[in-house]
């Protein structure tokens, strides 16, 4: 199979998009197309991917669900012990990556990150199934364990002690907004002459668009 690899391609036909296609603003464009993919029943139509760099220069990435967006930017929420939130503590640069194959689109986002307030978070967190609310008591997120019956033990642990009453807020829990100067949004198009336009934020923040090659 391996040596195959080089011949996994596609053509992808589904339409062009042209600037009159475009919106002005970025945001109300997001809008329209997440929409759309929700509409596919895509599983998961709000996974991105989130890309951090280290103090070192190394990039790394994971997938995260977008929570929020608003003229104010993209929002997800993490263990603040994270490995991601460890690297935009040093660098609070982020590039966040839509990839929406099903209907031949993406959309790349790049920015800063502010982190949201308490009661932000806290508003959130309340609104998470118990589970989940467990589960980010049990788990110290990027931290290696030895195997997952441990993790499970940690689970139950957790379980007990709030058995009673409403999963408190963990301290080290929390979310950020990602405040873009940058996105693109990406189109396939035949023979890989794929359509790209790029918002980039002005000093008054207003966007300027414009078109790129493939």
């Amino acid at each position: 199979m391996l040596d195959k690899l080089a011949d996994i391609r596609r053509e992808y036909s589904r339409g062009g998009l042209d600037r009159q296609d475009l919106h002005d603003d970025p945001i109300v464009q997001f809008d329209a197309w997440l929409k759309d993919i929700i509409d596919t029943g895509l599983p998961d139509p709000t996974a991105m991917t989130v890309a951090t760099v280290d103090a070192n220069g190394q990039p790394s990435q994971r997938i995260v669900l977008l929570k929020d967006v608003s003229p104010d930017g993209f929002v997800f929420y993490t263990n603040l012990g994270s490995r991601k939130a460890e690297e935009l503590k040093q660098n609070p640069r982020i590039s966040l990556h839509f990839p929406w194959h099903i209907i031949e689109r993406q959309v790349k986002v790049c920015g800063v990150v502010e982190s949201l307030s308490s009661l932000e978070v806290s508003k959130y967190f309340l609104s998470r199934p118990r589970e989940s609310q467990l589960a980010a008591w049990a788990s110290q997120q990027s931290r290696p364990i030895s195997t997952r019956q441990l993790l499970m033990s940690k689970f139950a642990e957790v379980k007990d002690k709030f058995a009673k009453g409403q999963v408190p807020l963990p301290s080290f829990w929390g979310g950020y907004r990602v405040i873009p100067h940058e996105i693109e949004f990406w189109q396939g198009g035949e023979h890989r002459l794929h359509d790209r336009f790029v918002y980039r934020r002005q000093p008054d923040n207003t966007w300027q668009i414009e078109r790129l090659m493939p």
